[in-house]
């Protein structure tokens, strides 16, 4: 960003002496390799004459914000303005300060004192722009992004971010055009092609988003964002190899980026690769423990292994998670159950029953696992259930608790009235499956 700026803009700098004009090109080009360390010793070799102008001084604080030093950037930027207290590279070099901080009010008052000095700062507005545009204030970052291109008609980051509130605004002409003019404009830059793929898979044009997003990995190959949009269009349209192959690059390149991993592992989990899914869902789960549904799927796949114990340490960290997902209770106890005693998650039950509704289908289920009979009006209240949904669900906890209770002949009987609802879609529906083939009962058996 000020960095390269900086450099391009500092024609009084350049050709002042062949020492400083060798340093600055070596400065250029650790920067572009992100050697900010060998960039920022390069300094001590410039005549103090130079080391201590402005436009350098500048340059060595945008360099210290890239290489995560935000103090020291805040040093140097303080220190211009305390002698001019109207330059706005300096109020800019904060601003991005700000950001390494987490300051986003710092950052929006150093940015409005920028516009306040010069009402045609098109970084500035932009970066109001994107900071309204992430606040979901379409309005406002819409005027921020329209004030940039009066300014800066050809400014790409006024273009690109003007099309993408056009985008959410549904008027994708008018975000079309702009991203057209961005990728006539710059040519070698892929933000607008990922951009405009956005915008054709928002209306279904998935073979121009995907020839968009290929040509921007043409010209960014590690661009994690753009595989992982890549590789959701090819799941759309049942590519699911190449899709895989796009996440298990955007994997490699980001390890601890956790986006790419809920998609691996679906695409894992449908192909029958279970070792490879229950890879991804517990790397999932470390990044994420917020996602529930990564230990939802790990519960299902140990499961699968008749890995009962951790299967219930699955289901009992998505109901910490989701604690008002009571089937990820009654999923726990099933498991508990079967890893051990029947009564062994009484205790467990007597909690989570004081939380739920009388009137919720799950608070007689509960009881059931909970006191162990009973099985007769809970049947009946089950078989009058009028989402099929919630009734194929207390199904499945029906056949379990049968099954653990050693009458499989019922058991079964339950599977098959799920199989006979078919109401997929939810995680009960996904174990009856399983049993189904394991058993080698109805359809799903000879699939």
């Amino acid at each position: 960003m000020s960095v390269f700026l900086i450099l391009t803009l500092s024609p009084v700098i350049w050709g002042q002496e062949n020492d400083l004009e060798t340093i600055l090109t070596e400065v250029s080009q650790l920067l572009a390799r992100r050697d900010y360390s060998s960039a920022l010793e390069l300094f001590n070799r410039l005549p103090p004459e130079h080391r201590e102008s402005t436009a350098i001084r500048l340059m060595q604080a945008s360099i210290y914000n890239a290489a995560g030093r935000p103090a020291d950037a805040q040093r140097i930027a303080n220190a211009i303005i305390a002698s001019e207290s109207n330059n706005t590279e300096a109020l800019m070099v904060l601003a991005d300060a700000a950001v390494l901080e987490n300051k986003e009010r710092d950052r929006r008052n150093f940015l409005e004192r920028v516009i306040r000095i010069n009402p045609n700062h098109a970084r500035a507005l932009n970066d109001l722009a994107n900071i309204s545009l992430k606040n979901q204030n379409l309005r406002v970052a819409a005027g921020y992004f329209d004030r940039a291109l009066a300014a800066e008609p050809d400014n790409g980051e006024a273009l690109v971010g003007r099309a993408s509130v056009y985008r959410y605004t549904r008027e994708p002409r008018n975000a079309e055009r702009l991203l057209n003019r961005a990728t006539e404009l710059y040519p070698n830059w892929a933000r607008p092609l990922h951009e405009r793929a956005r915008l054709y898979k928002g209306a279904g044009f998935y073979n121009d988003a995907i020839e968009d997003l290929t040509s921007a990995l043409a010209l960014e190959p590690t661009n994690y964002w753009v595989l992982v949009d890549r590789g959701t269009i090819l799941m759309d349209i049942n590519r699911k190899q190449e899709a895989l192959a796009d996440f298990n690059r955007a994997i490699e390149l980001e390890p601890d980026v956790f986006m790419a991993y809920v998609y691996s592992a679906v695409l894992k989990d449908e192909a029958g690769d279970y070792a490879g899914a229950e890879n991804d869902y517990t790397i999932l789960a470390r990044l994420k423990p917020d996602y529930y549904f990564a230990f939802e799927a790990l519960g299902v796949l140990r499961m699968r292994n008749g890995q009962w114990a951790l299967a219930r340490d699955a289901f009992l960290e998505a109901y910490r998670q989701a604690p008002r997902e009571f089937t990820y209770a009654l999923l726990a106890a099933v498991n508990w159950m079967r890893a051990g005693r029947q009564t062994d998650p009484r205790q467990f039950l007597a909690q989570v029953i004081r939380t739920v509704p009388r009137d919720a289908i799950e608070y007689p289920m509960l009881r059931l696992f909970h006191d162990l009979s009973g099985d007769s009006s809970v049947t009946a209240r089950v078989e009058s259930e009028s989402n099929i949904y919630k009734k194929s669900q207390m199904l499945y906890y029906l056949a379990s608790y049968h099954d653990i209770r050693g009458n499989r002949t019922l058991a079964d009987r339950y599977y098959l009235m799920i199989q006979d609802i078919d109401a997929p879609g939810t995680v009960e529906w996904k174990l009856t499956e399983m049993i189904l083939a394991e058993r080698g009962l109805g359809i799903r058996a000879e699939r």
